[in-house]
């Protein structure tokens, strides 16, 4: 039977791309599922115990905590083997003592469960490598039952007996109980049925919760140097520039032609806490072509930078630079001289420093904690399960996959733990965020862990499975949605669907009036439009945040690794492709469509096809013409009644990925190779024509992210009557009624020339921040989260 199971999976494995193709045809696998789970157990709410884990399925579990043993014999290695039935799982051990302390914890899931007892041995690794001490056996089918928020079960002595059930010299204090995943004993404690794994690896398959490095923008600001001493002191016009270096990270000023060199320009590094890296700033002069010579520099502490939350003038400082010259022995020596360079630089924590797509921004909150206003509402996750994953790699000769998620929203990461070998893992882990802005988005991935197996896996890279993107104006406060989300994959073989997710969502918020004031505020910080950075530097600054953000998340245990980080963050994801071009193309025509349609129905009344309904067109008119006060309360009457009228088929589910929409299930093979091709291309082409043909891509991703901007505010528009936003749409129609009720009793004239006087009034009177109609505008959703 087990050859049988092996030889489905083996087959499985190597036909998958066949039957993701396959279903490529079937539309309604791409399509989100509302699904009813048992969540919270199915208890009642009148009888909840205030449990946190009420948006997943209860998962019994069994735990054992060994925590110590007394009175051994002092010449043994006493270690603790738990044993169920064929699971087996042993604690370290220790040399020569007596009373060892090793307060470990055990589990195992209840449907795992194949045998009566369990066995609780203590054993003496030094003899024969591991020789009876004692043993304690429980009954697996009738132990204590604890659900939390009771305190924890506390453990008991218990005497030792050998198999012959006669009592020895020793006791153990452990403690047997039946729990669920909200054990606080769960995160730590070690799976039985994980046996599999050993060594490193074990660290690879616990749930972690990681924080984001706290990023600053640093502007460096390069303004002269004085007193250089030049290789070549009768050249009248020296090539003199100013390179920084902080980390892997490069910038070079331009080249000024002066003696004395004057620049004023602002090279921009992003930093993150703790400051490990210095600031090093030289001044270089080009000597000749691809030839360069240092003639001083200097390094900085980024510990003692100026921090500021505005932009307020900075203090230039001059420092004194200093070369570096080999001596006799080899070792380098700093010479100082009398040459100097002045600069201003800050830590700009007014700014947000971007890491994501402004798009799929989970947080848009400054760096300075000063600027931080409280929270407005809670994002509540449940990650149930997924069911039919595609095997993911080979192992003994069948197909497997290691599945673990990841979730990002603001600065806190999340990892479940690995389910091992299953097509259909049950996580049922449930997570918490404070929300500071409602139109942000959260993002959920699933990968395969390939790095079970600790150090020795190291060059493997976990593989993606798919992900999901949800916007939190997209939810009704309150509701819990639960739905399965399809995990999809792109590649230059084309669209393909890994399987399925199923989550629990839940979006509560504190104040309705504080979730609602927001949609009249900027999305950014206000530094962001006071000084606002070049489209060029905020491309750089982010590159520079994701090489950050994955360099330190991969330093944690268990790591996030690059490869999962970048894909969290969609990086790369802006470069040229054809079918990203087609899917904005197709975007903007839906909304041009609805622009086309009004021009039809004007030409259909002035063509009399129907009579009753042109003599009527004209009535209007006439009215209007005679009352034109009318015209702008008709409008708003008019898009409150459609507002009104969308309401019963408003959206009930939130967005998911769409393979139509992205154009991903009629793209073309050299168009997925195109867009799956590295910049300088990997392509064998002469030299000339590789130039022309990246420089193209790099010209046609910014012409692709301006068609997605288009088509991003014109679906903006629509939403504003769709309910695709309840909250945003509730304001829209009640901003209608007040407009309705102003126009009404306001002179259509004095209407006109209070608007006429606004819009030229002093520029003393204006604000540099975008206006609130604007900034509500800015916060609607799109289907840019539908993309892939």
């Amino acid at each position: 039977m087990g050859k049988q199971n092996k030889t489905q999976n083996q087959g499985r494995f190597m036909n998958n791309n066949q039957e993701g193709n396959k279903s490529m045809n079937i539309e309604e696998d791409f399509n989100l599922r509302e699904t009813k789970p048992s969540l919270g157990g199915g208890r009642v709410s009148g009888n909840d115990r205030g449990t946190a884990f009420d948006l997943v399925e209860q998962m019994n579990y069994l735990y054992v905590r060994v925590v110590k043993a007394r009175e051994l014999s002092d010449d043994c290695d006493p270690f603790v083997e738990v044993k169920l039935g064929g699971m087996k799982s042993c604690t370290r051990n220790y040399e020569k003592t007596s009373n060892p302390e090793w307060n470990q914890v055990f589990s195992v899931f209840k449907d795992h469960i194949q045998a009566p007892y369990v066995e609780i041995s203590v054993k003496d690794k030094g003899k024969n490598g591991g020789n009876l001490i004692g043993m304690v056996v429980f009954d697996a089918l009738d132990l204590p039952r604890r659900v939390p928020p009771d305190s924890p079960l506390a453990p008991e002595w218990y005497h030792l007996d050998n198999r012959q059930h006669v009592r020895v010299n020793g006791e153990l204090m452990l403690a047997v109980w039946m729990g669920t995943q909200a054990d606080e004993a769960f995160v730590d404690a070690w799976h039985m049925d994980a046996n599999i794994v050993n060594g490193d690896g074990v660290a690879s398959i616990r749930s972690k919760v990681y924080l984001s490095p706290r990023m600053w923008y640093l502007r460096v600001n390069v303004i002269e140097a004085q007193e250089l001493l030049l290789t070549d002191r009768n050249k009248q016009h020296p090539e003199l520039f100013v390179r920084a270096i902080h980390g892997n990270m490069v910038l070079r000023s331009t080249i000024s032609q002066n003696r004395s060199p004057q620049w004023n320009e602002d090279l921009m590094f992003v930093v993150a806490e703790p400051f490990e890296d210095r600031l090093i700033l030289s001044v270089e002069e080009r000597t000749g072509q691809m030839k360069e010579e240092v003639l001083g520099q200097c390094t900085i502490p980024i510990q003692c930078v100026e921090k500021r939350i505005d932009f307020r003038p900075v203090t230039g400082r001059w420092y004194n630079l200093e070369k570096h010259v080999n001596s006799e022995n080899g070792a380098k020596n700093a010479m100082k001289l009398s040459s100097r360079i002045h600069i201003r630089i800050s830590l700009d924590g007014g700014y947000h420093v971007l890491d994501e797509l402004a798009q799929y921004s989970s947080d848009l909150r400054p760096t300075a904690r000063q600027l931080w206003k409280p929270y407005i509402g809670v994002l509540e996750l449940g990650i149930l399960n997924a069911q039919n994953l595609a095997p993911m790699k080979l192992k003994e000769g069948g197909g497997v996959t290691d599945a673990y998620c990841v979730a990002k929203f603001g600065q806190k990461w999340i990892r479940t733990r690995t389910i091992l070998n299953s097509f259909n893992p049950k996580w049922n882990e449930q997570y918490t965020w404070e929300v500071f802005d409602p139109c942000t988005v959260i993002t959920i991935g699933v990968f395969d862990n390939c790095h079970l197996q600790g150090k020795n896996g190291g060059a493997n890279k976990d593989t993606r499975i798919g992900k999901v993107r949800i916007r939190l104006s997209t939810l009704e406060m309150g509701r819990v949605y639960t739905h399965l989300y399809p995990l999809l994959v792109l590649s230059p073989a084309g669209v393909k669907k890994m399987g399925e997710i199923q989550l629990a969502v839940r979006f509560s918020c504190i104040s309705l009036f504080n979730v609602l004031s927001m949609y009249l505020q900027p999305m950014l910080p206000e530094l962001h439009y006071v000084e606002p950075l070049t489209f060029q530097q905020i491309e750089i600054l982010r590159h520079q945040a994701t090489q950050i953000m994955s360099t330190r998340l991969s330093r944690a245990e268990p790591p996030l690794r690059k490869e999962v980080v970048e894909y969290m963050l969609d990086v790369g994801s802006n470069m040229w492709s054809v079918r990203r071009s087609k899917a904005n193309h197709y975007r903007l025509g839906t909304f041009i469509l609805s622009i086309t349609k009004c021009i039809k129905w004007l030409d259909y009344m002035s063509s009399w096809s129907n009579p009753l309904l042109t003599v009527l067109f004209h009535i209007v008119f006439l009215a209007f013409v005679c009352f034109p006060w009318l015209i702008s309360t008709t409008i708003f009457i008019y898009l409150l009644s459609i507002g009104t009228w969308n309401y019963r088929n408003r959206p009930r589910n939130p967005p998911y990925m769409d393979v139509k929409l992205s154009q991903a299930d009629t793209a073309q093979r050299d168009e997925l190779e195109e867009e799956f091709d590295t910049i300088p291309t990997s392509q064998k082409q002469a030299d000339l024509l590789t130039l022309r043909y990246d420089r193209l891509r790099a010209v046609a991703s910014r012409v692709q992210t301006v068609f997605g901007d288009l088509a991003t505010q014109g679906e903006r528009l629509s939403n504003l009557l769709s309910w695709r936003d309840p909250r945003a749409t509730g304001l829209f129609l009640i901003f209608c009624i007040v407009a309705c009720v102003v126009l009404f009793i306001t002179p259509f004239k004095m209407l006109v020339a209070g608007i006429g006087l606004y819009m030229m009034r002093h520029p003393k009177f204006r604000n540099r921040l975008p206006s609130s109609p604007m900034n509500f505008l800015r916060r609607l959703p799109a289907k840019i989260d539908c993309l892939l």
